[in-house]
């Protein structure tokens, strides 16, 4: 880091020799964002083991509203990481000014969409869980409007963390937005002890606790950026009006990775309401197959996230050779990490089924299911999503998310359905489909890597 460019003609060429990120460099953009999603998701596992001491109505009622959050909460944070690529590559380029108007829109816009869907939540939320629930039984819909209304509010606080935390992590600062999540993590479960065992306020505890630690997400995050020390520093908000030509870049980014995200939930509800026919000891097994595969993968997802800074900047200094040098080498660590991290998870399965007192039957099921995650996994996980954050921060997300939908629909979704359907397979079909979706995906992203079509794209001019 800190490497002085010069430009010649139109070329970007290194002043000193050498990679533009060391092993050190590295260490510290990667593993605070590994650790931030790593303690995010075992705390939401703790937040939900919370809520359903509450009774079965409750939980009902929270697991159906966050099939709704998670939603929102993908898109946005895919609009946000499109607006921390163009931050990445100003600040590769040593155009200060350009990365702050970029820092800028991104909050404007990140408001605006945030805020309007809010708003429409709140208006429509009623018809909204009727229409997408259908006829639930009355207690589990009375929870679910009190937990929703709570939660949508929460949107614009959700909107302007991640275009926050994005934009530090643009400046290789991944350090603070974990922190603040860290400390954001630890007050929603501290709240829900209050609240909900405290004040017996059930759903709505739980809800409030949400919403407020997501304030406090927001506002430390704006107040950060507006350190004068920083390479970005965000003052007068109010001052702040759209520039359209930045929006388009924010948007070309931005957009087909909230598309992307989106039907990813899409495809998991379709293939939630397939393993809901195969009885209790199936659900069951699939539920908690789904919480040890998230568990196992979440430090590679955190190297790929920080990979699209390093890209960014790399592409932003004119450095091609470097985007694919690290690229390479991230996948590398992401091997090594999935490999170590399903191991573990393998290894802990017995123990955690025990704990979660599940039944013989269904301990027994997802013991298998992991198994073969286990050895599935390091063949073709990591070529299927690492490279691919590496393409979108060159610009190159249309491709990123017609591949990942096709695959995802072909194989993820209708593999899955066949196989439970017509061949009368069990929930060990979503992981077959999984499978599947993963190796045509590492084939197709491997061959577009290795073309070199990816860097064709120009995200700043």
């Amino acid at each position: 880091m800190g490497k002085i460019f010069e430009r010649k003609s139109n070329q970007t060429v290194p002043a000193a020799a050498g990679h533009i990120y060391t092993n050190t460099d590295l260490r510290k953009l990667l593993v605070p964002i590994i650790i931030e999603q790593l303690l995010s998701s075992l705390m939401g596992t703790v937040d939900t083991m919370m809520v359903s001491n509450v009774g079965s109505a409750a939980i009902s009622a929270v697991s159906l509203v966050d099939s709704i959050n998670i939603l929102v909460i993908q898109a946005l944070s895919a609009l946000a990481a499109g607006g921390a690529i163009l931050c990445s590559q100003y600040l590769g380029s040593n155009n200060k000014e350009g990365a702050n108007h970029a820092a800028r829109q991104v909050l404007f816009v990140m408001a605006f969409l945030s805020v309007t869907l809010s708003a429409i939540c709140l208006i429509t939320r009623r018809p909204l869980l009727r229409a997408i629930f259908g006829a639930v039984e009355a207690d589990v819909m009375r929870n679910s409007q009190v937990y929703f209304l709570f939660t949508l509010l929460s949107f614009p606080f959700i909107g302007l963390y991640d275009a926050g935390a994005s934009i530090m992590r643009a400046q290789n600062n991944s350090r603070n937005p974990m922190i603040i999540s860290v400390i954001s993590n630890f007050m929603n479960i501290g709240g829900n002890a209050i609240l909900i065992f405290g004040f017996g306020m059930g759903v709505e505890g739980a809800a409030i606790s949400t919403l407020i630690s997501r304030i406090f997400c927001a506002v430390v995050v704006i107040c950060q950026l507006r350190k004068e020390s920083e390479p970005i520093c965000i003052k007068n908000y109010l001052s702040i009006r759209p520039e359209f030509n930045l929006i388009k870049k924010i948007l070309f980014i931005g957009i087909p990775s909230g598309i992307e995200n989106s039907m990813f939930q899409f495809g998991k509800l379709a293939i939630q309401s397939t393993v809901s026919t195969l009885g209790t000891v199936a659900i069951a097994a699939q539920a908690m197959t789904n919480i040890l595969e998230n568990l196992n993968g979440i430090a590679a997802i955190g190297i790929g996230i920080g990979l699209m800074t390093v890209v960014g900047q790399c592409l932003g200094a004119g450095r091609k050779d470097e985007a694919i040098y690290y690229i390479k080498k991230l996948s590398w660590v992401s091997e090594i990490v999935i490999i170590a991290s399903c191991l573990l998870v393998f290894a802990l399965t017995k123990p955690i089924t025990m704990i979660a007192g599940m039944e013989p039957a269904s301990a027994k099921l997802c013991f298998s299911m992991i198994v073969f995650i286990t050895i599935v996994k390091p063949l073709c996980w990591v070529m299927a999503f690492i490279p691919p954050y590496g393409l979108r921060a060159a610009g190159d997300v249309k491709f990123s998310m017609i591949v990942s939908c096709c695959t995802m629909w072909l194989c993820r979704v209708s593999l899955c359905i066949y196989l439970c359907r017509a061949w009368g397979f069990g929930p060990i079909a979503v992981w077959i489909g999984m499978a599947a979706d993963w190796t045509l995906r590492s084939i197709i992203f491997t061959i577009r890597f290795k073309s070199g079509k990816w860097l064709n794209h120009h995200v700043i001019n």
